[in-house]
């Protein structure tokens, strides 16, 4: 069977690939992903679309590029990813996978806005504990930075640091060590399943502010190829 990812690049929706890469039921024909206009970045995780686009290559993987107005509001979210959809089916995919992990709400959402779609919503990660997750991940190779983190959760200095087993044993233990509640946002620059590494170097930080409350909130640090 035929199955899109959706990707971010970060971490969960990387691991969920990885799961699927490895069950002889899908074939997996391409990363769905989001990115902002005007800004060249990837929706919610700031990453530059040419890390987006190494990433793609050291998958083997195509992306289908779904392009959003900035601050775009839900409805035209739905009608923009309708014609997304519209273009898989047509190319016989028949299922979509996400790496959620544990929130309900997103799950339902998701499968609503996928119910009439043709396809079959997957979740490879759901209901596995999130400490098992974070360690599996680790185990099997992958590699993976921060790039936004939300400040009313967590301290500024998160921002850029490596997720690994010194992060797992540092992090507080009251927080989703997988970010599932929005602490933070990852970009993954090598794996099992990359050909090669994606070479970055850091950027500046930049603070935004939260869409309804227009407060100070994310914290986001550049990553730059080379």
């Amino acid at each position: 069977m035929k199955i899109a990812i959706s990707f971010s690049g970060g971490k969960d929706s990387t691991l969920a690939l990885y799961k699927i890469q490895n069950n002889p039921d899908f074939e997996v024909d391409s990363l769905l992903v989001t990115l902002t206009e005007g800004f060249d970045r990837v929706s919610i995780h700031g990453v530059r679309y040419e890390l987006l686009k190494l990433q793609s290559e050291s998958l083997g993987i195509p992306l289908r590029e779904v392009w959003l107005p900035q601050d775009c509001p839900d409805e035209k979210y739905q009608e923009i990813m309708g014609k997304a959809v519209s273009s898989m089916r047509k190319d016989g995919v028949t299922h979509i996978a996400f790496g959620d992990i544990h929130l309900q709400d997103v799950r339902e959402y998701r499968e609503k806005l996928f119910s009439a779609s043709g396809l079959t919503p997957v979740f490879p990660l759901w209901g596995v504990p999130v400490e098992d997750v974070s360690r599996e991940f680790i185990d099997l190779g992958f590699e993976t930075i921060l790039t936004c983190v939300d400040l009313e959760r967590l301290d500024p200095s998160y921002a850029g640091k490596v997720y690994d087993m010194k992060f797992i044993r540092e992090y507080p233990k009251d927080h989703d060590i997988c970010g599932e509640n929005g602490e933070f946002h990852s970009f993954v620059f090598h794996g099992p399943n990359f050909a090669f590494p994606i070479n970055y170097k850091l950027g500046e930080k930049k603070l935004t502010k939260d869409y309804f409350t227009q407060k100070d909130r994310f914290l986001y640090i550049d990553l730059i190829p080379y």
